[in-house]
């Protein structure tokens, strides 16, 4: 433990979506580094590895099915951590600033004068379908691509995704912690105006032992993952970009630990 009469500097870093080679440079040094690690249950072990020692840890991880640290306690760690130790790594899956409410904790400890910088990560709604192929946009299958969260028990103050609306105004869609949802977001999907035959990939797992794709339509993808018992972590490609899948391009999925198994 390093004492100081300062608050330390809080660096909320992305751990990217489980392949520990996709860490950055700056995320690994900080990593290799750090005083205070306080960390999420995608991360696995492997990169947890990477921190000294010395380290003092602190688990806040949230899985669906598992207790999870509230966000308010969370944030009462990363002041505490501060308080103790010089240099601080909140290490969060993908990227802090997407999904990952990096932004609510950056501003929580701006607003109380303790340092804190963002190290931005490689998030799995890009990496994810890389892995298994499958570019989230291409020339030949429109201009744009959204990426949205389809699990909105998350916060029920936050407003419903109007899905009807995003099927007549992106080309493509990214869909993080969407897989519980799925049978309504589909219908409403389709709802909004797209075809039932419309192209839908499921990654589990992505960039890690265990990744599967499933690709469906999307008035079957929801039926199609139940019977073939597909799992969180997944990520949900919608669009034509799928039937653009490059096979010959897959990298292989780490060999991994998680704090929480999958």
């Amino acid at each position: 433990m390093t004492t100081v009469q300062q608050p330390g500097t809080v660096y909320l870093v992305g751990a990217g979506p489980g392949d520990p080679e996709l860490l950055t440079v700056k995320a690994h040094r900080l990593l290799r580094s750090c005083d205070a690690l306080v960390y999420d249950s995608l991360v696995p072990e492997e990169v947890l590895d990477l921190v000294p020692e010395t380290c003092e840890r602190r688990f806040v991880g949230k899985r669906r099915g598992h207790h999870s640290v509230p966000q308010p306690s969370t944030n009462a760690v990363l002041v505490e951590m501060a308080e103790k130790h010089e240099t601080v790594v909140r290490l969060k899956g993908g990227d802090p600033f997407l999904f990952g409410r990096g932004g609510e904790e950056a501003a929580y400890l701006a607003q109380r004068q303790i340092p804190v910088q963002v190290v931005p990560g490689v998030t799995a709604g890009i990496a994810a379908p890389a892995y298994a192929g499958i570019p989230v946009t291409h020339r030949r299958a429109g201009s744009s691509v959204t990426f949205v969260t389809g699990h909105e028990e998350i916060d029920k103050r936050r407003p419903s995704v109007n899905w009807r609306s995003l099927a007549a105004a992106s080309d493509g869609l990214v869909i993080y912690m969407g897989l519980h949802n799925l049978p309504r977001i589909a219908e409403e999907l389709m709802a909004g105006g797209l075809v039932p035959e419309t192209p839908v990939a499921v990654i589990q797992q992505g960039t890690v032992a265990g990744q599967r794709c499933l690709k469906a339509t999307l008035a079957d993808v929801a039926d199609q993952t139940r019977a073939q018992e597909f799992k969180s972590p997944s990520i949900v490609v919608v669009g034509d970009v799928i039937d653009h899948q490059v096979e010959a391009c897959k990298p292989s999925p780490a060999a991994v630990t998680m704090p929480i198994s999958f």
